[in-house]
């Protein structure tokens, strides 16, 4: 099968030193679409002997790519950049059929922003200062050195192209361990690295699971730095298995995002922008605001709004342009967003739209049924675990003080919405929420703003500068 046209279907290679390796004997993972739920293809699952000839490549690589100029690895981010543009159509095709998402969302969100994040690296790359001189002594900023990238299923490009582009424009060397569930994009994206004539051993990929690969690179001497976004738990994993050899460990991980609407905010507009929001990509993102934080005065209103919303939402086969959502994308998701609406009905909460199940007209995939909560209290397991589903609580609060405690009462702290009619006042409750990133009033999204966690929800910043820095270890030259 031709790299550059792979879809889908039985693919047993990896990407090691500049060329295609076929593990033809090694263990296959099955790759199923989430809307048909059929086997669509296998890969091979790696082994830690696969982790390192990747990492002992990447290491071999270092030594002369560390040294290359700011303007060749603006070149080789340019010829990516081109390529990723070229092939939009390639990758969209391949996120609908590796994690369901719809057609439309895929070509409006998926691919652009993942283009975006190596724009924007070129664009840090371009202005930053590797040198600075200071009063008796210089700072250099250098590549750390071999990185090992995990990224999930969820959003598969976005994520890769979030971390390769920044340690790609840092001069240091990957090996990337894309989520087996979501394939298909990793490997249109290793041949994009390698029809932009990535040196040899800068760029490599081994497919598997979390448990095998992912351990091998977090606990392997030569990785210097591990990036994973997933889970809290696999962070967790990670990290223990990477103390030992004192590695960087930056961790994009969980959250349980608070939308917290001021009562001087446009509710009209605002609500149903507040539910889209929170289940957009069928509510597959970290950041994801599904919790959304009301006056308790305003909680009926707030119900016929968010009803409304949900009414407008369209379930259906993600190759149909009109679907605007689409399944959940693998079945132990699937499972883990249904045991979490049951729980909420058993804990009490009131029900607005949606509920256990398949919405209605749809026999297969693993579709789950958009749904409110209202009524929501702090302690039900639908208010602080994450779902990662299309589910959103809604929380009545008494005034402003009671509602920035509900929002800080969570174990995560990645994202956070505040609505409000006063952009001052919304600052200075943005100011008091504990998340790495607050949005006020919807804003566009913005590839330099750095995004990353408080508390459970990670370490680290991806992103514009901050991101980019993450790659980099500082160096004090005295008597420079």
């Amino acid at each position: 099968m031709i790299a550059s046209d792979n879809r889908s279907g039985d693919d047993a290679r990896f990407y090691v030193d500049g060329r295609w390796e076929e593990r033809s004997h090694a263990a296959r993972i099955a790759v199923v679409n989430p809307f048909s739920e059929e086997i669509v293809g296998h890969v091979a699952a790696g082994s830690s002997a696969d982790v390192d000839l990747a990492v002992a490549a990447a290491r071999r690589a270092f030594e002369t790519f560390s040294r290359s100029t700011v303007d060749e690895r603006l070149a080789l981010l340019g010829r990516v950049l081109a390529l990723l543009e070229e092939r939009a159509e390639l990758f969209a095709q391949a996120i609908v059929t590796e994690m369901g998402a719809p057609i439309g969302f895929a070509r409006s969100a998926h691919v652009p922003f993942a283009i975006a994040h190596v724009r924007t690296q070129m664009e840090v790359l371009r202005h930053y200062k590797f040198l600075s001189i200071e009063d008796g002594f210089a700072i250099s900023k250098e590549p750390i050195g071999v990185c090992a990238l995990i990224t999930p299923w969820n959003w598969p490009l976005y994520q890769i192209t979030a971390k390769v582009a920044p340690a790609i424009a840092a001069g240091c060397t990957v090996v990337l361990k894309p989520s087996e569930l979501s394939p298909y994009s990793a490997q249109l994206f290793a041949q994009v690295m390698h029809d932009a004539g990535a040196p040899a051993g800068v760029f490599n990929l081994v497919g598997g699971t979390g448990e095998v690969v992912g351990a091998a690179l977090a606990a392997h001497p030569d990785v210097d730095m591990i990036s994973i976004t997933g889970s809290t738990r696999a962070g967790v994993l990670v990290a223990q298995a990477a103390a030992a050899t004192v590695k960087r460990v930056v961790q994009e991980l969980g959250g349980k995002s608070p939308n917290l609407f001021l009562d001087d905010a446009d509710f009209e507009q605002g609500v149903a922008k507040g539910v889209l929001a929170g289940m957009r990509n069928a509510g597959q993102s970290c950041s994801a605001p599904t919790r959304m934080l009301v006056p308790e005065s305003r909680l009926a209103e707030v119900e016929a709004l968010a009803l409304a919303a949900v009414s407008g939402i369209t379930l259906g086969d993600p190759r149909n342009e009109k679907t605007s959502m689409g399944p959940i994308a693998n079945a132990a998701q699937y499972a883990r967003v249904q045991a979490m609406i049951a729980s909420g009905i058993e804990d009490g909460a009131r029900l607005v739209c949606g509920g256990p199940g398949r919405p209605d007209g749809l026999g297969r995939g693993y579709f789950a049924r958009p749904t409110v909560f209202s009524d929501v209290t702090p302690a039900m397991r639908v208010a602080s675990e994450e779902i990662f589903g299309p589910v959103l609580v809604v929380m009545p609060y008494r005034d402003e003080a009671q509602a920035i405690a509900i929002a800080n009462d969570t174990v995560y702290g990645l994202g956070a919405s505040v609505q409000s009619g006063d952009r001052n006042r919304a600052r200075r409750v943005a100011a008091r929420l504990r998340a790495g990133q607050v949005h006020i009033n919807y804003p566009a999204w913005n590839g330099h703003a750095p995004f990353g966690g408080y508390k459970r929800s990670g370490n680290g910043r991806e992103y514009g500068v901050h991101g980019f820095e993450e790659y980099l270890e500082t160096k004090a030259v005295v008597g420079y």
